[in-house]
């Protein structure tokens, strides 16, 4: 057995969580090692090291594992590495994500941001699910800029969800009208299919929990780091102090601690609550009326196996 790092005789559960280095990530890694054993799974092994740290130093327990959610192999590794390790997981959490303002292509060829929001998160639960226990919560971080009627979304430029199909989606093309925002309508796209994802899992799977939460606006997060050092030098130093002031005028903005403790309540959640969506302040929310029809979550996750098994084949 792998070396975990962790003391099998004191763990009570585990939880996984993916993009623990930044952001709301780590800051729900930090919550939710309150309540459990951590598997962080990221791609930087060094700023894993450094979160592992950060937990250990609180004195709680967490293990890493290194993988590129863009690559279908590297998740195949990661889903066995964590197989491996024999915890007693409780819940996984996929919170990965990136927003990238100029598009580039995995080695594969594929979308970044399409591969890394949703074949990646995709292909990870696949794998893991039947290795978790009945009961289990699977929570996906979503976002309400996957519908098109959503008003915030808008006023930020977003115009929903573009989808066609998973193979075009892979190919960076998105149905016509979309946004003006670079990177807008992959990001968008990306989110509706992770949320379709969520709601057909919920479905399909009934001994597990499979909940998806909208983690509010959170300008502050990991995902301005593409977007040059002078986004990034206000997304670190600038915004995280304004935020704060406008959150009582600005319904849906939020901070990487307080999704940190939404998040951490919907994965610990024991009610039996599945195929639910949560807003940034925990309360129900509706997703977009593609969405809500299980023709198109059903055919997402139809399309998104057909890509994967495909590439997996070779």
């Amino acid at each position: 057995m792998p070396e975990t790092g962790l003391n099998n005789a004191s763990i009570r559960k585990a939880y996984i969580i993916t993009g623990p280095t930044s952001g709301i990530g780590r800051c729900t890694a930090l919550e939710l090692a309150k309540h459990g054993d951590i598997v962080l799974v990221g791609r930087d092994r060094r700023k894993l090291d450094e979160a592992q740290k950060a937990i250990g130093q609180k004195g709680q327990h967490a293990v890493s594992v290194v993988c590129d959610l863009s690559d279908p192999a590297s998740v195949a590794r990661a889903a066995a590495e964590i197989i491996a390790l024999n915890l007693p997981i409780a819940g996984l959490l996929n919170n990965a994500g990136v927003m990238q303002t100029r598009a580039t292509k995995n080695a594969l060829g594929w979308d970044m941001t399409f591969a890394t929001n949703h074949l990646g998160p995709f292909a990870l639960t696949e794998a893991l699910a039947p290795h978790l226990p009945d009961g289990a919560n699977v929570v996906f971080v979503a976002s309400a800029v996957e519908n098109p009627e959503h008003k915030p979304a808008k006023t930020f430029g977003f115009r929903g969800g573009r989808y066609i199909s998973a193979e075009a989606s892979v190919r960076g093309e998105w149905k016509p009208g979309g946004s003006k925002t670079p990177g807008a309508d992959a990001y968008a796209t990306s989110k509706q299919c992770t949320l379709a994802t969520a709601m057909a899992f919920a479905r399909e799977t009934p001994r597990l929990r499979f909940n998806a939460v909208e983690p509010g606006v959170n300008p502050a997060t990991g995902l301005a780091r593409d977007g040059g050092a002078f986004v990034r030098f206000l997304s670190k130093y600038i915004i995280p102090l304004l935020v704060p002031l406008f959150m009582p005028f600005i319904k849906v903005l939020s901070t990487p601690k307080r999704a940190a403790r939404v998040l951490t309540k919907v994965m610990i959640d024991a009610s039996g609550q599945t195929g639910a969506y949560y807003d940034e302040g925990g309360h129900p929310m509706l997703a977009s009326a593609l969405v809500r029809d299980p023709k198109f979550t059903d055919r997402v996750v139809a399309e998104t196996r057909a890509l994967l098994s495909a590439i997996s084949a070779k």
